[in-house]
């Protein structure tokens, strides 16, 4: 009788690692955003637009709805460029679309995961501010990603 009572014991602490690790990744990914993206897109995510630097306070999650989006926004300079793993990664890219995003982002949104930024920084465009032209273009044209 003992075994059923240690895999009890052992099924509770996963569960409950597992409810903790919820709010740990969203503190962590709080925690890089100031660390890696607030210098220049502001606290709030306003960015300064005049110096070049956009805005993606109710704005971001726009991207995920045209071709391309999604991708792009693990291959902008800034999220390539952070010293953050692939998973630590996905999860400042979730808290952005979900904190900073707002509104902008989709209800039903697809998470990213460690594998998706790992692939998209694999195929990196050679012209990023072309391409986010593109998007841009994409979006005021009404063009839905698949």
């Amino acid at each position: 009788m003992r075994a059923p009572n240690i895999l009890g014991r052992g099924l509770l602490l996963l569960a409950l690692a597992c409810a903790i690790s919820g709010p740990a990744r969203a503190d962590a990914a709080k925690k890089n955003y100031r660390l890696h993206c607030m210098g220049c897109h502001q606290a709030d995510g306003s960015g300064s637009p005049d110096n070049g630097i956009p805005s993606m306070r109710d704005e971001v999650g726009h991207f995920l709805a045209v071709p391309g989006g999604r991708a792009y926004l693990s291959q902008v300079p800034g999220t390539l460029n952070t010293p953050l793993s692939d998973g630590e990664t996905a999860e400042l890219l979730n808290w952005v679309l979900l904190n900073i995003g707002r509104q902008s982002t989709p209800a039903d949104f697809r998470r990213y995961t460690a594998v998706d930024v790992k692939n998209y920084r694999a195929s990196i465009p050679e012209d990023i501010p072309g391409m986010r032209v593109k998007l841009l273009e994409q979006m005021a044209a009404g063009k839905k990603a698949d």
